[in-house]
């Protein structure tokens, strides 16, 4: 099940470095991300700019999206869409599915080890592409055996609400541990097209961008100046 990597690896094969912009309305650090904009349009404008796939943060109470928002974006985009949010059910797996999403966010650290594993099987058994995300070495090693397509490592903390001064480092720490052929993914804390090549020069194949991409004057163009040519 590969909805997701699918177009990742496309553009990593081609040379080029694929980033996900994350659409997220707020966050706990850096308050209304949005401005006023619209977030559908929003998204479509980054797919027309070249984004293989775009997450979509659904978790109301500190980040400002709802399962609505998903719905609507995987409706007016032709690419991939992956949901974040705080997953532990099934029946969050199956709205997800039934939002018209991709693939799916699991938080390693706040799941049970045979809860992670049913949920990474209930979400294949509902089409979706699980994105299994770790933060260090331990959650590494415990995913291991689930033989996953898609990793991410997040550089920050998500139990302190990535409040915390995470950075690209995590990635270039953590990335070799990863011994399966599953894509790398370094997530938050990319703040520059030298943070993007940082992570891919420490083995991750593809970065997730949210909020540099949400504050620059020109979104479109600090996406553009974020997927660049590797190596």
């Amino acid at each position: 099940m590969t909805k997701c990597t699918t177009p990742l690896w496309q553009k990593y094969n081609s040379g080029i470095i694929p980033v996900i912009p994350d659409i997220k309305c707020k966050s706990p650090g850096e308050g209304d991300l949005l401005a006023g904009r619209n977030p559908v349009a929003y998204a479509k404008s980054l797919a027309e700019a070249g984004a293989p796939v775009i997450s979509v943060v659904t978790e109301s109470e500190h980040y400002g999206g709802s399962v609505e928002l998903l719905r609507q974006i995987a409706e007016a985009v032709p690419v991939p869409i992956l949901r974040k949010d705080f997953i532990k059910t099934r029946e969050q797996l199956k709205e997800t599915a039934q939002s018209g999403a991709s693939g799916v966010l699991l938080i390693s650290s706040i799941l049970e080890k045979d809860q992670l594993r049913k949920l990474i099987d209930g979400a294949i058994s509902l089409g979706l592409e699980p994105l299994v995300e770790t933060h260090n070495e331990e959650e590494i090693n415990d995913v291991k055996e689930f033989q996953l397509s898609f990793l991410g490592i997040n550089n920050r903390n998500i139990l302190e609400w990535e409040m915390d001064n995470g950075t690209v480092n995590t990635t270039e720490k953590l990335a070799q541990s990863v011994s399966q052929n599953a894509l790398v993914l370094s997530e938050s804390s990319i703040m520059s097209r030298e943070d993007v090549v940082r992570a891919i020069a420490a083995g991750a194949h593809a970065v997730l961008v949210g909020t540099a991409i949400l504050k620059a004057k020109d979104p479109v163009a600090m996406y553009k100046a974020l997927s660049v040519p590797r190596g």
